[in-house]
């Protein structure tokens, strides 16, 4: 038998001789040594109860299972590790190409040539509140695709997901910046539209919902999703009625060309912005006319001042090595995450089985701990339930598989995902 076989009297790994603050290189060395099955094929998931896998997917990039032990038995996690350091391969979002659009994480992956994702934030997924309102596919905090902002955050109270820690909001992200290295951040927009009587805030960017009073600007990049869900509900209340003081103004090339009542919906073509306005935001455009000069500008800010390549929203559970006061410890589910270590320049990408096996998940609390253990100092919570799943494209193969078992049987489509990509 293996001497590192065994697991810790604390409930964490089991089938390592990982500790609480050993790193998370070591922890890797030791699972190859005690026998998990070094370069076997990762054709898919293993069947629920099976032995660790492990397996270097690429330069800078690695596969492994994890056991975890909680008191409800145990949770096998699934993990990809990227070397940051290593020039050889980037971080990336996985998109469908548009805000309001919604794809499996295995599609993303192959479409975008991905070597391993795992599915990114919460979104809009249902819109029961609002009938007649269709609902968007949209991610709920900020996208940044290779350096370019896709949207920013909505209000805090138009989240989907669970409640989130004390001190935390929409805006927060995980982000690796121009310099390759990781962060956890928070990014806000700061946008107006300038018109011949003075300019006006911008208080959106391709959300599925806009702060009361506010004005939004929606590009090419939002899709042809009815944009009428960015006037429901308020800024502390998803449910509440939809506005009825609205206004929508079409700007092509610098110019007002069309105005409406309400939001619409269809493509809008590049070189175009459109305008959606509820309350003051919308008697705000309600006095601009048809040829009228307006300029739109926006810009996601981020606290740090940092550049970010790739940014994706979800929340934080874990800082400076300690998990966030407030953590729920009651409710257990599959979740995904990624972990921050080395000082920003080691992600791993967390994503938990599915099987029936495996089912009883963790709380957020217990996946801060569990981060850590893997070697994080910093851990960012995404979307998880019938969300999580984690793919990678062996060495040889032209597509990825899904490595964990999804809780519902199969993938879910999502809004975007973290991507590893080869930057060679």
């Amino acid at each position: 038998m293996c001497p590192c076989t065994g697991d810790e009297s604390s409930g964490g790994l089991v089938g390592t001789a990982t500790r609480r603050g050993v790193r998370l290189g070591r922890a890797l060395t030791v699972l190859l040594t005690c026998g998990t099955l070094a370069g076997t094929s990762l054709a898919g998931a293993a069947p629920a109860g099976s032995a660790p896998r492990s397996e270097k997917i690429a330069p800078g990039v690695e596969y492994r299972d994890v056991d975890l032990r909680t008191a409800r038995g145990v949770v096998r996690a699934h993990v990809v590790t990227v070397d940051l350091r290593d020039r050889h391969v980037r971080i990336g979002l996985l998109h469908p190409g548009r805000v309001a659009a919604r794809r499996t994480v295995s599609q993303l992956a192959d479409t975008q040539g991905a070597l391993a994702g795992v599915n990114g934030d919460f979104f809009h997924i249902t819109e029961a509140q609002h009938p007649g309102v269709a609902a968007t596919g949209s991610a709920v905090g900020p996208e940044i695709a290779d350096g370019r902002p896709l949207k920013a955050a909505v209000p805090q109270g138009q989240r989907f997901g669970p409640a989130l820690p004390p001190g935390t909001a929409t805006g927060d992200v995980l982000g690796v910046g121009t310099d390759r290295t990781a962060r956890i951040d928070r990014l806000s927009l700061s946008g107006s539209v300038s018109t011949p009587e003075g300019p006006l805030n911008l208080g959106g960017l391709n959300q599925y919902a806009l702060p009361v009073g506010s004005i939004g600007a929606y590009t090419a990049d939002w899709g042809s999703v009815s944009r009428a869900r960015a006037v429901c509900g308020t800024d502390t209340s998803r449910s509440a009625p939809c506005s009825k003081d609205t206004y929508e103004v079409t700007v092509t090339n610098g110019r007002v060309v069309a105005t409406a009542g309400k939001p619409g919906s269809g493509t809008i073509p590049a070189g175009t912005t459109v305008l959606v306005g509820r309350e003051a935001g919308a008697r705000r455009l309600r006095e601009l006319t048809k040829g009228q000069s307006v300029r739109v500008e926006h810009r996601l800010v981020a606290a740090s001042g940092v550049s970010y390549a790739f940014a994706i929203g979800g929340f934080p559970v874990l800082r400076h090595g300690a998990p966030l006061k407030g953590l729920d410890t009651e409710a257990t589910a599959v979740r995904t995450a990624v972990g921050i270590g080395d000082g920003g320049h080691r992600l791993l990408l967390v994503a938990l089985d599915g099987g029936p096996a495996y089912r009883g998940g963790l709380t957020v609390a217990e996946l801060a701990s569990r981060l850590k253990e893997l070697g994080a100092t910093e851990g960012f919570d995404l979307d998880g339930g019938g969300s999580s799943t984690l793919v990678a494209r062996p060495r040889g193969a032209t597509r990825v598989s899904v490595l964990n078992h999804p809780s519902g049987g199969a993938e879910r489509a999502v809004a975007n995902g973290v991507g590893v990509f080869s930057a060679a």
